[in-house]
């Protein structure tokens, strides 16, 4: 039977909601780690969409570069948030929703509903969509999303695997990304973009006034992953096999994959002996590797490179505006200081990194739900998460398009929306993640006081920005 004690160094999973775990070892490391990287870049690759291509840009168009700490700071903070739901799953096997659900009965359902929420409004696809009509000079963004949004659900629902999938996905869009970069150091960032780095780094400033709290706020939390991406990284590290999670099946299709065994009998917890414990200590040591070279390091390049190129190419341009025509300004005015290819080429790898972008959110809503639902509410039930994630996927889709139909199709306006309520996900969360972190878990592998420190920072952070924008909501409208 599962040890449940108190005492500090043994599991402490509560079973009042959920039963309690099997015990098994820790699996041994690979001895070729480079092998399982893959879950940092995915977020950083999912995460490579509204705040590097829309927000940080855009920002840096209207105030230059002076609140890129912002960026720094909100990419940091999420290193250490994704590296507390990594603690649990892989110690566990179980998702931090699984977790939080331990603790209080429909925890899980609250974010999962959160996420989805956040992400029902579809302005990724609408911003890729916008892309491809500046690249090809005519369409229909609504009708060219709702094109987009059809083949994500198929996309998603056919891959016999649907990580390996998305990992596939993701690495040609950084691939791109990274093109994209090596071009404008070479031909389009000028030397006032580098003195306006450096006036970034030595003045710093919180341009509130010209801005307003909502699209800092939506900034701040996108950069990077944000909201309930964060908490996937428990699902991809599990499907990538990291630690515990080498015991749970991955996420197939019910259309393609293969058939896998119920991953949601119990969670796992390991014997904290000696040789358990080293086997933690690498795993923990490579976790953090992983999200530190991948995660934070491509996240942090792609919004400062993005934002420098939309300083060196927008800055101070009056036509600028509100909406994401400003990408099409964008890609003119490279074209007139590059030439016309290098237009072309930036609105191609925005649609591709925005199409990506949209296909891994829908993943991640869809995928945090179906485990949500499956492991606290139909358990016995014969329905498969795979099944579940299906439906999950194409309602998201549906609901994207009627919203399209409807003409709510301003991408700024609709990724302002689900950047607010990310904002407020990662405020509780983060109190959660300390809770069940600090409880849960032996001695030995349980949060430490800096993290605990930086997670108290996050909570009163994001609590902090989800009132003060809901205040500047309040009197902007009312």
């Amino acid at each position: 039977m599962a040890d449940t004690t108190s005492t500090p160094h043994r599991f402490n999973l509560p079973t009042k909601n959920l039963p309690a775990p099997q015990v098994r070892d820790l699996p041994e490391p690979p001895t070729n780690t480079w092998r399982i990287v893959g879950p940092g870049m995915v977020g950083a690759g999912v995460g490579l969409a509204s705040g590097e291509f829309i927000l940080w840009p855009y920002i840096s168009s209207q105030v230059g570069l002076v609140f890129l700490w912002g960026a720094v700071v909100g990419v940091a903070i999420q290193w250490f948030l994704n590296m507390e739901i990594e603690r649990y799953t892989l110690a566990t096997g179980e998702t931090a929703l699984t977790g939080f659900n331990r603790y209080g009965k429909h925890w899980g359902l609250f974010f999962a509903i959160m996420t989805y929420f956040a992400n029902l409004w579809p302005g990724w696809a609408t911003s890729s969509a916008s892309m491809l009509t500046y690249l090809f000079g005519a369409g229909d963004p609504r009708w060219i999303a709702i094109g987009i949004l059809v083949v994500i659900g198929l996309i998603l629902t056919l891959a016999p695997v649907v990580y390996v999938m998305l990992e596939r996905l993701i690495f040609v869009k950084i691939a791109a990304v990274a093109l994209l970069v090596v071009l404008a150091l070479i031909f389009a960032i000028r030397g006032k973009t580098y003195s306006a780095l450096g006036d970034a780094v030595t003045a710093p400033q919180f341009p509130v006034d010209q801005l307003g709290f909502a699209l800092m706020m939506g900034a701040i939390a996108y950069a990077g992953a944000g909201g309930g991406q964060n908490l996937c990284q428990s699902n991809w590290i599990r499907d990538k096999g990291f630690g515990m999670g080498l015991h749970v099946p991955r996420l197939t299709s019910p259309v393609t994959g293969e058939k896998a065994a119920d991953p949601h009998a119990n969670g796992y917890t390991f014997p904290p002996n000696d040789e358990n414990l080293a086997r933690w200590k690498r795993w923990w040591k490579f976790a953090n590797l992983e999200q530190a070279l991948t995660f934070v390091l491509i996240t942090v390049l792609t919004i400062l490179f993005t934002s420098m190129l939309a300083h060196a190419t927008l800055f101070g341009d009056a036509s600028v505006k509100n909406n994401i025509s400003f990408l099409k300004i964008e890609g003119v005015n490279l074209q007139a200081l590059v030439g016309g290819w290098f237009g072309y080429l930036f609105w191609a790898i925005g649609a591709f990194s925005l199409f990506a972008a949209a296909a891994g959110i829908v993943d991640y809503t869809s995928r945090l739900a179906s485990d949500m639902i499956k492991a606290r509410y139909l358990r016995e039930s014969a329905v498969t998460e795979s099944k579940l994630y299906f439906w999950l996927v194409w309602g998201l889709v549906a609901f994207g398009i009627l919203v399209l139909l409807a003409g709510l199709d301003q991408p700024l306006v609709l990724l302002v929306i689900s950047a607010c309520t990310a904002g407020t996900m990662m405020f509780v969360y983060s109190g959660l993640l300390w809770w069940m972190n600090s409880r849960a878990l032996p001695a030995p592998i349980r949060i430490s006081a800096i993290r605990t420190a930086v997670l108290a920072f996050a909570f009163l952070a994001f609590g902090a920005l989800a009132v003060f924008t809901i205040i500047d909501q309040v009197k902007k409208n009312f």
